[in-house]
């Protein structure tokens, strides 16, 4: 079969006229670093998290990292995390100079299973690091419960989880801190950029020091900090971007539920009772009773003109930094066969808001005649 010229892009970052011009104010405005856009994108973010404090920040690497600092969590300490995630959770984890334990996930969620993340508790532990994989909501109520019951903290990895919730609570609103990523393919963005969210207020000013050379008041230094500010640029695209994501979100779960009841021959995401799930991205798993296996599917698709996505084909466990030996920066805690199971068998498919009805129905017809045919 030949290729269609038409490529369905795999990721479709907005920016738009509102955009650019919200950058371009800002940009004739003379302020633009920390200033009011600033401020007003934390106001205005809070209300997507249950009211709780934002501290804007210049990614989502730098909201894990200080995060786990302003928690005191250090050398010495371990972090329990998912190893099927990207590189950052852990990486976070290093930053401070605690260490990594890797556990192993749910089938269905993606998710940090609360069993794996429970075996994996030792004396050292100081906090447990959920990811919402994909855009569906980790299992906090059996993780939360762990981590009261063990005295640890929770930091919830919400880079890809903007108004993802569960039980009607808002994803973010549920650890000692949690923390959103603004890169633009995210389900919205400010270009680049993060945010921190708490329900504590004395650690929400920690994370403010923090993030500004460990100053409130200029040259009022008052512990050693970093420069991850946000820009003022950023915030005003990210305040333009949030007034469009309930609409984007809702269009995101409305191409999510054609592409459930159309694709045959893999398995689509199921989604927990009580959880909203937001599909940053809609990740099937190809396994062999295609007779074909993911990559080739994958492979196969791009050559068609369907872009897709394998995230993430080697989990962090098994990345150079974190590999067992010696001098491994982290271990791994108990049986991960579900953690390589999903490795081998993702595959993230186009579902965001800026797909047609045309695209989808292609999408939808060409993935079942890719699966369909054997290898």
């Amino acid at each position: 079969m030949t290729s269609d010229p038409q490529v369905i892009r795999a990721a479709a970052p907005v920016i738009g006229e509102d955009e650019i011009e919200a950058a371009v104010r800002v940009l004739r405005s003379g302020m633009v670093v920390q200033g009011p856009e600033v401020a007003g994108f934390e106001e205005e973010f809070s209300k997507f998290v249950d009211g709780r404090h934002c501290i804007a920040v210049n990614s989502g690497t730098s909201a894990l990292h200080l995060s786990l600092m302003a928690l005191g969590i250090g050398p010495g300490d371990e972090v329990i995390v998912p190893s099927f995630t990207f590189a950052a959770t852990a990486n976070a984890v290093r930053l401070v100079g605690a260490t990594p334990v890797f556990a192993d996930i749910e089938r269905d969620s993606f998710c940090l299973s609360p069993g794996a993340a429970e075996a994996a508790i030792t004396p050292r532990t100081a906090a447990i690091m959920p990811v919402h994989l994909y855009g569906h909501p980790a299992a906090m109520a059996e993780l939360t419960e762990v981590a009261e019951r063990h005295g640890l903290a929770v930091v919830e990895d919400a880079a890809q989880a903007h108004s993802a919730a569960l039980d009607g609570t808002p994803v973010g609103a549920f650890g000692a801190a949690a923390c959103f990523s603004f890169y633009p393919t995210k389900n919205m963005h400010s270009l680049e950029g993060g945010m921190i969210t708490t329900g504590d207020a004395a650690l929400a000013r920690t994370l403010r020091l923090l993030r500004n050379q460990g100053m409130e008041q200029r040259y009022a230094n008052e512990i050693v900090g970093f420069n991850v500010r946000m820009t003022d640029v950023s915030a005003a695209i990210g305040r333009v971007q949030l007034r469009s994501l309930d609409a984007w979100t809702d269009r995101r779960r409305a191409n999510a539920a054609v592409l459930d009841a159309g694709l045959s021959g893999v398995v689509t995401p199921p989604v927990a009772e009580g959880a909203r799930h937001v599909y940053h991205q809609y990740t099937i798993r190809v396994d062999s009773a295609s007779g074909k296996d993911r990559d080739t599917v994958s492979r196969e698709l791009q050559e068609r003109g369907v872009g897709n996505a394998v995230y993430y084909p080697t989990p962090v466990h098994r990345l150079k930094p974190f590999a067992s030996g010696e001098k491994a920066l982290g271990y791994v805690s108990g049986d991960l066969a579900e953690t390589e199971l999903a490795a081998a068998q993702a595959l993230s498919i186009p579902v965001h808001p800026m797909l047609t009805a045309e695209e989808l129905d292609r999408l939808t017809a060409t993935v079942n005649e890719i699966v369909e045919e054997r290898a």
